[in-house]
């Protein structure tokens, strides 16, 4: 099995939450626009002033998305 990514957006001030909600939107039309075959993305709220958005990638996609979409980090999922 392709070890899979978590590429994470962090949004932090009093508009995180909205901020990282938004983010996934688009998260989600860059998936279906490059036709990416992992549809994972979320977003969570890790506290009043953070919140953070991600989207799952496998391996050989990894490198291709963090370029283009420039996440703030990575982490395996």
């Amino acid at each position: 099995m392709m070890r899979q990514i978590k590429l994470i957006w962090d949004f932090r001030g009093s508009a995180a939450a909205k901020t990282a909600e938004h983010h996934e939107i688009h998260l989600k039309e860059f998936i279906i626009s490059e036709k990416i075959s992992l549809n994972i993305t979320g977003f969570e709220l890790i506290n009043d002033m953070h919140a953070i958005a991600f989207m799952v990638v496998t391996d050989e996609n990894m490198i291709t998305v963090r370029d283009v979409l420039k996440p703030h980090r990575a982490e395996v999922y």
